[in-house]
């Protein structure tokens, strides 16, 4: 098995000495660095590149500048998506987002990690785990979302959380370990 392979199946994998995942790291980041350097007026250079660049997208959106990624082609995003400045997408796996996401400045989405082992670790061995955001979810100032997490649908999480645990459809949740606060009635609220 590749160490891609293992990657995109949450095993542990070697990122580091790897030289098909590497080529791919800076195929994405050379894109990134070329995306992040237009003027903002250059908006179809700008959808162009975004579009070479991820792995789907649907419909409208707009990425602001700066953006980052690690392999660009395992985030898809739905139609209406916005995202305001300083994006971080660490994508060793897949980033799904639904329809009409909204995500204010300095937002990072976060699906890999490093083993507890310090052995493991100090060998540059990391892992790997889905994020999945669905639909009409707005995502608070300075948010981390870690490997693994399922936000539902009409959710708000708000500025400065940790996202560590799945937040489950029609919730305000906020805070480190970010924890529902509030339910909304059908994605209304009350």
């Amino acid at each position: 098995m590749t160490e891609k392979e293992k990657m995109i199946n949450g095993m542990i994998y070697d990122a580091g000495k790897d030289a098909q995942l590497i080529g791919e790291r800076l195929h994405c980041k050379n894109l990134c660095h070329a995306y992040n350097a237009l003027t903002p007026s250059d908006m179809d250079r700008r959808k162009e590149i975004l579009k070479s660049l991820l792995g789907e997208i649907k419909g409208d959106f707009l990425i602001e500048q700066p953006f980052y990624c690690d392999y660009g082609y395992n985030i898809k995003i739905g139609n209406n998506f916005y995202s305001n400045v300083n994006l971080v997408i660490l994508d060793c796996a897949p980033v799904t987002f639904g329809d009409n996401v909204f995500i204010a400045p300095n937002c990072g989405f976060y699906t890999a990690g490093h083993p507890i082992d310090v052995k493991q670790r100090n060998e540059g061995l990391e892992y790997a785990y889905p994020i999945k955001v669905g639909n009409n979810v707005w995502i608070g100032a300075q948010v981390c979302v870690l490997p693994g997490v399922t936000i539902g649908d009409n959710c708000v999480i708000g500025a400065g959380s940790v996202v560590v645990h799945d937040i489950p459809t029609n919730s305000v949740a906020v805070g480190n370990p970010c924890r529902v606060i509030k339910k909304v009635i059908g994605g209304l609220g009350d």
